[in-house]
């Protein structure tokens, strides 16, 4: 089954617990990254974030981390928020809920952040509850699928603009996968969004 890219209202309501949207007193979105650090792929979204005056979140998983920890000073350094994607992106669905906050708390050792992510969005009731008194349990409200190779570029642009309100956490991912995708997709998307007057927040 396909994700859609706005997520519906009683999705939420069924995980109260998780944060889907921010506020929208402002007129903010939340721009967020998944699956980093990734060499070329991450530096290149940080310098398109920097044309735009745009902060953002990268949600980075600690295998990666490990490998190329020179980005996440990079990332630090401009301004970015940092959040936790699990030490080898695990599912939640279908990993133990011990093995499951044991790759949580491994990647904690290295980014010392209280927001986190799921992988894929998969997450058990019984692990958002051994997790929700330490972090601030990050979702989104609109998903970019530029993950996905039977979505076009411009189709990944449409999947934003088309859904995108004041206070919506948005997903693309820094990833070798996304790259074909994303390179065409960001600067298109977060030009037309500053044109509708949006700011760019991390969270």
């Amino acid at each position: 089954m396909k994700v859609p890219a706005k997520i519906p209202a009683f999705v939420k309501l069924f995980y109260p617990e998780v944060v889907w949207k921010m506020p929208s007193h402002e007129n903010a979105v939340y721009l967020t990254f998944d699956d980093g650090p990734t060499p070329n792929v991450t530096p290149w979204v940080m310098a398109v974030l920097e044309k735009f005056n745009a902060k953002a979140t990268f949600f980075l998983i600690g295998n990666n981390v490990e490998k190329h920890p020179e980005i996440l000073v990079d990332l630090r350094a401009a301004g970015h928020s940092i959040g936790n994607h699990t030490h080898n992106h695990e599912k939640g669905w279908t990993t133990n809920n011990k093995a499951y906050v044991q790759s949580v708390a491994k990647t904690h050792t290295l980014l010392n952040t209280p927001l986190f992510r799921p992988p894929y969005g998969r997450i058990k009731k019984s692990q958002i509850a051994l997790l929700k008194n330490q972090y601030k349990i990050i979702m989104w409200d609109v998903l970019s699928h530029d993950y996905n190779p039977r979505n076009s570029p411009q189709e990944c642009v449409v999947n934003v603009l088309n859904n995108v309100e004041a206070g919506s956490i948005i997903v693309f991912h820094d990833s070798q996968k996304a790259w074909p995708n994303l390179q065409y997709c960001l600067p298109l998307v977060l030009a037309e969004l500053k044109n509708r007057g949006f700011v760019f927040r991390a969270l």
